[in-house]
């Protein structure tokens, strides 16, 4: 009602300013009380209380390229300080249109498996996702992205299930041995002095049944697990990220080359790492929730 109200005020005043009709003659036909009018025009020249809070929302949507949706957006507030509830933002974004501008789209999913090549290991990390240490528990896979002139780019990281936080990644044309080689490589070198071992978790893709990547983790002490053939959850902590990283990132966008797709892929992992938080890592990015509850640098 109040809503209704306030947009027949503005009807009145933009026809008694533009065809000069008597505002005592606008009353009757809207059957509106002349007092109600002047309590609107009142409240339309207040100054908007939550003028510095449209600042600060459209700021914080600009600086996630609007990937954020009202929940995000209200614990980012809490984290600089700003409490207010998340009801309100909502509002305040949907009357700025403000919400996610990105949607959602599936892709084909990339298979790398080839059949039996090698050593199939067991699945020991078995959907227990969770741990409260860094380099305990490490996951991996590859994704396929298609670029306009026809071309692919395959995407290969690792990731740490303590903070959610892209370890290493390589980034190829081909998907060949070494897009998962480079990284795994990095990724240890990276690896502090801890007392438990490793284990990293993959599909069961041609790469993970190689030799050379099984005597890599042999050589540095670090445990295998695979999912089971045909099942996606097994691994769902990476395909979650995939799939964010294409809606937010990817979709609804037109790459010309490789180059330009690269270094899309390298500052979104960046800001996903660094400055895009997460409600489950309470309301911090990957890495600053790693280095608030785990001192540990790299």
């Amino acid at each position: 009602m109040r809503k209704q109200k306030s947009e027949i005020v503005k009807i009145i005043t933009e026809l008694h300013e533009t065809l000069n009709i008597k505002l005592s003659i606008l009353f009757k036909v809207a059957k509106l009380a002349k007092s109600v009018y002047y309590y609107w025009i009142n409240q339309f020249n207040k100054p908007n209380k939550d003028d510095e809070l449209i600042k600060v929302i459209k700021e914080i949507c600009k600086e996630s390229n609007y990937t954020y949706g009202y929940r995000r957006v209200t614990q980012d507030l809490s984290n600089r300080g700003i409490k207010v509830n998340h009801k309100k933002v909502r509002r305040l974004m949907k009357e700025l249109g403000l919400s996610c501008s990105k949607f959602t789209h599936r892709g084909r999913k990339f298979r790398s498996f080839k059949g039996k090549v090698g050593k199939v290991a067991k699945n020991i990390i078995n959907r227990r996702f969770k741990t409260h240490v860094p380099f305990q528990k490490i996951v991996t896979d590859i994704t396929e992205f298609k670029l306009k002139n026809g071309q692919k780019l395959y995407l290969s990281p690792f990731m740490d299930l303590y903070s959610s936080e892209i370890i290493s990644f390589e980034i190829s044309k081909r998907p060949s041995l070494e897009i998962v080689i480079n990284p795994l490589k990095e990724m240890i070198a990276m690896r502090p002095d801890l007392s438990y071992r490793l284990t990293i978790h993959s599909d069961q893709g041609w790469h993970y049944q190689h030799s050379q990547y099984t005597k890599l983790l042999k050589a540095n002490k670090v445990f295998q697990s695979m999912s089971r053939k045909g099942n996606c959850l097994d691994n769902s902590v990476m395909e979650n990220f995939f799939g964010l990283l294409k809606q937010e990132m990817y979709y609804g966008q037109e790459f010309e080359d490789f180059q330009q797709l690269e270094q899309a892929i390298h500052r979104y992992i960046h800001f996903y790492n660094n400055e895009r938080i997460k409600s489950k890592l309470k309301g911090l990015s990957p890495k600053k929730f790693r280095k608030q509850t785990f001192q540990i640098s790299y």
